[in-house]
């Protein structure tokens, strides 16, 4: 029987709190209101006799300015709305050889490649080689336990699972077709199908892995806690799960921090020795204990 869902902590923490609209909404009106102003400024500069750089100049100041203002964005996330408007700005001075029509190319590969319904999930942002190094000795399961990369993407996430878990059986679930397919070209080895990372059932799972968003981690550990088995694992690379102790952390020097979290078990408390989802290890350590 799952455990239940552990009480709601003090509230998100600082960077985790939820956007007013969900990513890239917020980047593409900003990108939108720049060229609003840069094209409203144009034909004031020219009736007033200033240079057409200072229209420029005010748009690409109001995209950081409202990339400053974000709620909770991550840096990434502000220098990619403060640079969106001058970058287009550059690439539009490379089209005057290139149809109206085939722009809309880029952005049919976009669309199938982020869907909008993937719009609150992350964005591609792969899963570096060595992020999980040291994984399989802080957090040890058993061979041929159930391992899943919620969010595959293009399969970095299960090479750098492989590489702590050799032993393991290993799963993705990934909504967009074109990733999924590079996915499981890529990693032959495990089993990757398209689907609804939140829909698809974790009963089963010994561990699953995100490289998600902050404001996906509430949603995540909600999902494990009434899902997956006690001693089972769920394990977040850079974003912690708000309000919630982790069992145990991995630190390592210009690398960033690997969050794992027990079911059913008291937070900061961490077990070691093979970890199987009905069976359940009884001797425990302190391991990267925050």
């Amino acid at each position: 029987m799952a455990p239940a869902a552990p009480p709601p902590g003090p509230g998100p923490s600082k960077g985790a709190a939820a956007t007013w609209l969900p990513w890239p909404a917020p980047a593409l009106l900003v990108w939108l209101a720049a060229w609003g102003l840069a094209g409203a400024g144009l034909p004031l500069c020219r009736a007033a006799g200033l240079a057409p750089a200072w229209a420029w100049a005010a748009a690409t100041a109001l995209g950081s300015a409202a990339a400053l203002a974000l709620p909770s964005a991550s840096r990434w996330r502000r220098l990619f709305v403060a640079g969106g408007f001058p970058a287009s700005a550059l690439a539009s001075g490379l089209a005057g050889a290139v149809p109206a029509w085939a722009w809309l190319l880029p952005l049919a590969l976009l669309l199938a490649a982020y869907p909008l319904r993937a719009w609150r999930d992350a964005p591609l942002f792969p899963t570096p080689d060595h992020a999980l190094a040291g994984l399989g000795d802080a957090v040890p399961l058993a061979p041929g336990a159930r391992v899943l990369d919620a969010g595959c993407g293009l399969g970095h996430g299960l090479v750098a699972l492989r590489a702590a878990y050799p032993q393991a059986g290993f799963e993705g679930i990934e909504w967009s077709w074109p990733l999924r397919w590079a996915a499981a070209l890529r990693c032959r080895w495990a089993r990757v199908r398209r689907g609804d990372m939140w829909a698809a059932d974790w009963s089963g799972l010994a561990l699953v892995y995100l490289f998600q968003r902050p404001e996906s981690m509430a949603r995540a550990w909600a999902k494990a806690s009434a899902e997956m088995p006690p001693g089972s694992w769920l394990v977040s690379l850079d974003f912690a799960v708000p309000g919630v102790a982790p069992t145990a952390v991995l630190r390592r020097p210009q690398a960033q921090a690997v969050w794992a979290y027990r079911i059913g078990e008291r937070p900061g408390a961490a077990q070691s020795g093979p970890v199987a989802a009905d069976n359940p290890p009884t001797s425990r350590s302190v391991v990267g204990r925050r």
